[in-house]
């Protein structure tokens, strides 16, 4: 197995697990358009860590990869979302919003090489 994929693995784990302990940060960042938001940060969460672990087995990876790919696409929501002004952005500077949406596409072919 490459370092690359134990690392993507455990990014996306922590992430996910960052959903369930710190579930108020992730809530105030989700656009007031989604109902039930702290179910769909549990849910994300959850998501998150099922397919981080998803991505250890050559019987799952493919699948799991197109999962983190699909849901980077839809975390653009909320990234943009963030962009709208300091009461939006959670504490987190404009210039860090703004090289997340890059960065965010580096993920998604990151994720890409395992399909």
């Amino acid at each position: 197995m490459n370092w690359d994929l134990i690392i993507m693995s455990i990014m996306y784990a922590f992430a996910g697990i960052m959903h369930f302990i710190k579930p108020k940060v992730y809530i105030k960042v989700m656009p007031k358009f989604f109902k039930a938001r702290k179910f769909l940060v549990l849910l994300s969460g959850g998501i998150e860590i099922a397919l981080s672990i998803g991505l250890l087995f050559q019987e799952t990876r493919s699948i799991s990869a197109i999962g983190i790919i699909l849901m980077l696409l839809v975390f653009f929501i909320v990234h943009f979302n963030m962009l709208r002004g300091d009461k939006f952005a959670a504490g987190v500077p404009k210039w860090i919003l703004i090289l997340r949406i890059p960065i965010q596409f580096v993920l998604i072919w990151w994720a890409y090489l395992y399909i």
